[in-house]
C-alpha cells in the first residue's frame, strides 16, 4: 500500500512539474506584428541542416529555426498531420533574432 501511495504522489508531482514547464502560445501580444507563415519540421520538410527533427518556420520565403518551442509542443510530430509529415499554415507572432524566430504566439490557419 505504501509503494502505491508513493508512486501516486510521484506521478502527481511529475505531472505538476511538467505542466509548469510547457509554454502557452495561445495569447497574442498587442505590441507584436502578426505574420502568416508555414511551420514544419526543418530537417524533414524545409531541408535545413541540423540534428534530428526540429521545429522551423518559413516566413517571407526564408527558413528560421524556432527558438523556445519544441517540435512536439503542438502534438506528436510523427503523426499523419504532424510537423514531420506536413507543412502547416499558421498565424504567428514573434521576433527574428540572430537568424532564429523567437515564437510568442501561434494559431493554426483553417
Amino acid at each position: 500500500m505504501q509503494k502505491i501511495l508513493l508512486l501516486f504522489i510521484s506521478m502527481l508531482i511529475g505531472n505538476y512539474c511538467f505542466a509548469q514547464t510547457q509554454k502557452n502560445y495561445q495569447h497574442a501580444d498587442s505590441s507584436l506584428k502578426f505574420y502568416e507563415a508555414e511551420v514544419s519540421c526543418g530537417s524533414c520538410n524545409f531541408k535545413m541542416k541540423g540534428e534530428g527533427c526540429f521545429l522551423a518556420i518559413r516566413l517571407n520565403g526564408k527558413n528560421y529555426f524556432v527558438q523556445d518551442a519544441g517540435i512536439d509542443d503542438f502534438g506528436d510530430a510523427h503523426k499523419k498531420d504532424g510537423f514531420c509529415n506536413s507543412i502547416r499554415q499558421v498565424i504567428v507572432q514573434g521576433e527574428i533574432k540572430e537568424e532564429k524566430f523567437k515564437l510568442s504566439y501561434l494559431r493554426f490557419s483553417l
